[in-house]
């Protein structure tokens, strides 16, 4: 059994080869591979289309796409609730000091300031490069220490641009 937290909303999920347990309720199932890489699934009668939009295999987390709707699931395998109940972390934690510019590029926007708290996810800046707007995300919780750009500054590779307390 696997437990995942979809949208906020916990789920106990158990996938056996036509059956899906959904919070103890046994449905019918199917999931059928489609030729633009997503999928056609039946569940209890219901055919829906579903896109895979990103797995984090690091954080156990799938952003579906499911009838033009996302859904942010993350998964908790049965050794990862073992270990929750006996009370040990299995998520190390690596801190991240500073963000550099992994290319050459133009900073088109900046999302944060000196001093803001960001969490997890949350944009910090827009770098063009080769004709490519790149969202850099924080990698963790931080606080934003110092910013060495600003708007419209070309960077190049290797560039501090954002430093993190």
């Amino acid at each position: 059994m696997y437990k995942a937290l979809i949208n906020e909303q916990s789920v106990d999920i158990e996938i056996n080869q036509q059956t899906l347990t959904l919070n103890n309720r046994i449905t019918p199932f199917s999931l059928i591979p489609r030729e633009d890489g997503g999928y056609e699934t039946i569940i209890d009668g219901q055919k829906m289309i579903v896109d895979i939009v990103k797995i984090d295999k690091e954080q156990k987390q799938i952003i579906l796409r499911i009838q033009n709707k996302r859904y942010t699931v993350q998964i908790k395998e049965p050794v990862d609730l073992m270990l929750e109940k006996l009370g040990i972390q299995t998520k190390s934690t690596k801190k991240i000091n500073h963000l550099k510019a992994p290319m050459p590029g133009l900073v088109t926007k900046i999302f944060v300031a000196e001093g803001d708290v960001i969490k997890q996810g949350e944009p910090l800046l827009i770098l063009e490069a080769m004709k490519m707007e790149n969202v850099f995300k924080a990698a963790s919780d931080v606080i934003i220490k110092s910013i060495s750009v600003g708007e419209r500054q070309a960077v190049e590779k290797g560039e501090v641009l954002i430093a993190f307390d």
